[in-house]
């Protein structure tokens, strides 16, 4: 279990405020080195995974299968400490941790859309997993198009990123045979 105690402000009052995270399982993929590890599911086409919920929360895994792609939320369990400016994967020009996907964040959680491919049991068949082997899993949501998808959007610094360089840097050193 894991328990994070923050003191925060809100309109300039101290509140202490405690937030724990239970993990409902964990992710097992083919990804153990953090520098070989394709930085978002989009290079990770063909990394295939899977998620193993704990048995006791099994039950909540009904109706998921008639989806084809979930939110997966996860602890990420070999973040860097945390910075407030980071240098993105796409690019050399730091930024704030906020405008990038860095680990290094003062709350390390992570979140990817993955194909879910198939369920067994308590066990997710995943594609396009972006993780690394052994991550906690803190929470599974269907991705629902009529509620998630945004036909205009701007993306800030990625728009200047072109395709072609974000390929190559993507999938960072994983030479496996995920396709893009």
């Amino acid at each position: 279990m894991k328990t994070v105690q923050r003191t925060t402000t809100s309109q300039g009052s101290r509140l202490n405020a405690s937030v724990t995270y239970r993990p409902i399982g964990v992710l097992h993929g083919e990804h153990t080195v953090a520098a070989e590890t394709p930085i978002q599911p989009a290079y990770a086409k063909g990394c295939q995974g899977r998620v193993e919920v704990f048995p006791e929360f099994a039950e909540g895994l009904v109706d998921l299968d008639g989806f084809s792609h979930i939110y997966i939320i996860y602890h990420f369990h070999q973040a860097p400490a945390p910075r407030l400016r980071v240098k993105p994967f796409l690019e050399d020009v730091e930024r704030g941790v906020f405008a990038t996907r860095s680990p290094a964040r003062p709350n390390p959680i992570g979140l990817s859309v993955v194909e879910l491919v198939r369920r067994e049991g308590n066990v997710l068949h995943l594609d396009g997993l972006d993780v690394l082997d052994g991550t906690p899993l803190l929470d599974i949501k269907p991705y629902v198009a009529r509620f998630d998808r945004v036909e205009t959007t701007r993306n800030g610094w990625q728009d200047g990123v072109d395709e072609r360089h974000a390929q190559e840097r993507g999938r960072r050193g994983y030479r496996g045979k995920a396709t893009t």
